[in-house]
């Protein structure tokens, strides 16, 4: 399976994890490759809105580029969502990390296992805030 492939169903993974507890979700096919900077998925309930930037690694450490980060930040802002990182570490489940938490590398950002247990949320705690 291609690594874009291994991306997609992953978005795809999210999408169906929010709508099982009620919560509009949709997969932004193509985010990161377009002009407009856009999430990869995109959440709501009647509360709150979510912007998210999803990762999957087999690694300890998941890095997110600079510019994956201001776009998120960018559109967060414009479209009145808060920014969430989602990583899903090997073996492990979700974490949701507010961008605030990602250690900043020279290149980007970074988040790792540690970090995603200490200052991440699960699921069920990101969903019932």
């Amino acid at each position: 399976m291609s690594l874009k492939s291994k991306g997609i169903n992953a978005e795809r993974e999210l999408v169906h994890m929010f709508w099982a507890k009620e919560w509009a979700c949709l997969r932004i096919a193509g985010s990161g490759s377009n002009r407009y900077p856009s999430p990869d998925v995109l959440v709501s309930n009647k509360l709150r809105r979510l912007a998210i930037e999803c990762k999957t690694t087999k690694d300890q450490k998941k890095y997110f580029e600079k510019k994956e980060i201001e776009a998120l930040k960018k559109f967060a802002d414009v479209f009145g969502a808060e920014p969430w990182t989602a990583v899903k570490f090997k073996g492990h489940e979700w974490y949701f990390i507010s961008i605030e938490d990602l250690k900043e590398t020279k290149k980007g950002f970074m988040a790792s296992a540690e970090t995603a247990k200490n200052e991440g949320l699960l699921f069920e705690e990101l969903i019932s805030r």
